[in-house]
């Protein structure tokens, strides 16, 4: 198999920020053409600086660009003609906008048959909270995120834009079945394939759901980690070490010489992993870890713990992920664009990875490459001129 399995699929893209953007990235970096249908003055997370946004940047390499005022008429009949040249559809406006537009999933499909329609939202394209705005933060915190990842009582914010990340990834999901789907149907008929930020969530969340109804409580953060047995601790230098035991009474035995304490391996509160997974004893595992653990730098704990069969790693920030010698050698990272590390897709295929372009189109880049295919020269000169589509200067 080639590292790019989908060259050949046809994907138009209206979308904008991370959900619908980062998921048609995915599928670029797979090898599908992408078109960014963006209006003239461009997508919204370009965010006034064109093509040097580094947030544009990461979610939209590898794609053309081809804008497309979809307030006018011509505009909205210039992409319904382009549907038919295409494999897949991907929006992520509020729903029912784009059935106003009349380029609904029906509409689009009455022209293409073929066509894989994928619809994401926030909520879903019906139901009570149907009409509601919906961002990253929302989706977190409907989906349970917020619950599951901060102390009881003392709810915070995450670190990052989890739903719509997750989202953009169920929905690549999604539409790489409706195209598999499609290609053993035999009439060929695509498909309209529907999520939203308080779906895709789940992907994330089903470990905590799973615990929540085994043991009957509602999980915080701390709750899985009596069972999972794992611990955060800072060293000497300031880095710090995670570890993860599990059920092993190995790594167990292993961790409490290392650290000079090999009576905790017939401590009653230790001796098996039922007696550890008792909170009260996992607590005071914490403290005697705690206290060791900041007896060294992180480079030697490092080395001890590799030396003794311990499950851990180092406690990495963004920058030491990607200068990391495991990350170097899955090359994880693709090339430097304005200086920031376009992150690859996550697989390899019979050992290669997917590359990832560092083309960033300019906005309407590709305009007139798209559009003649359906128009001649002059009739795209007129639709600059009357403002329903937009070329890069």
């Amino acid at each position: 198999m080639k590292s790019q399995p989908l060259a050949g699929i046809r994907i138009l893209e209206v979308g904008a920020y991370i959900s619908a953007p980062y998921a048609g990235v995915i599928l670029a970096s797979l090898g599908a053409e992408v078109v960014k249908i963006e209006p003239p003055e461009g997508e919204a997370f370009r965010r006034g600086q064109d093509n040097r946004n580094a947030y544009f940047i990461q979610y939209n390499t590898g794609k053309k660009s081809a804008a497309i005022n979809l307030k006018s008429a011509q505009g909205v009949r210039l992409l319904r003609e382009l549907v038919p040249k295409f494999d897949v559809l991907i929006e992520n406006m509020r729903p029912g906008k784009m059935a106003a537009l009349g380029l609904g999933d029906k509409d689009c499909r009455a022209v293409n048959p073929g066509l894989v329609y994928a619809s994401i939202s926030g909520f879903g394209s019906g139901g009570p909270w149907v009409d509601r705005p919906a961002y990253d933060t929302i989706g977190q915190s409907i989906g349970g995120i917020y619950s599951i990842m901060n102390d009881a009582g003392k709810r915070r914010l995450t670190g990052t834009c989890m739903a719509d990340l997750i989202t953009a990834i169920g929905s690549a999901m999604g539409i790489m079945a409706a195209l598999l789907g499609r290609e053993r149907s035999a009439d060929r008929r695509g498909a309209l394939m529907e999520t939203s930020l308080h779906e895709a969530i789940s992907l994330l969340t089903i470990d905590a759901l799973t615990q929540a109804y085994e043991v009957d409580i509602d999980p915080v953060r701390t709750s899985r980690h009596p069972q999972a047995q794992n611990f955060c601790l800072d060293c000497a230098d300031g880095g710090a070490i995670t570890m993860h035991l599990s059920v092993s009474q190995k790594f167990w035995g292993n961790l409490a010489r290392l650290i000079g304490r090999p009576e905790l391996v017939q401590d009653p509160r230790f001796r098996t992993y039922d007696d550890r997974r008792v909170p009260e004893h996992y607590a005071e595992m914490v403290r005697i870890m705690e206290e060791a653990f900041r007896t060294k730098p992180r480079d030697e704990w490092e080395r001890l713990l590799a030396e003794a069969d311990v499950p851990f790693a180092p406690v990495l920030t963004m920058h030491e992920v990607v200068e990391h010698e495991q990350t170097q050698w899955l090359g994880l990272m693709g090339p430097m664009v304005e200086g920031l590390p376009m992150v690859r897709p996550p697989w390899r295929f019979d050992g290669a990875r997917p590359e990832r372009s560092a083309l960033r189109a300019r906005v309407g880049e590709h305009t007139r490459e798209v559009l003649q295919e359906i128009r001649t020269p002059a009739e795209i000169d007129a639709l600059i001129a009357a403002g329903d589509v937009a070329v890069a200067t």
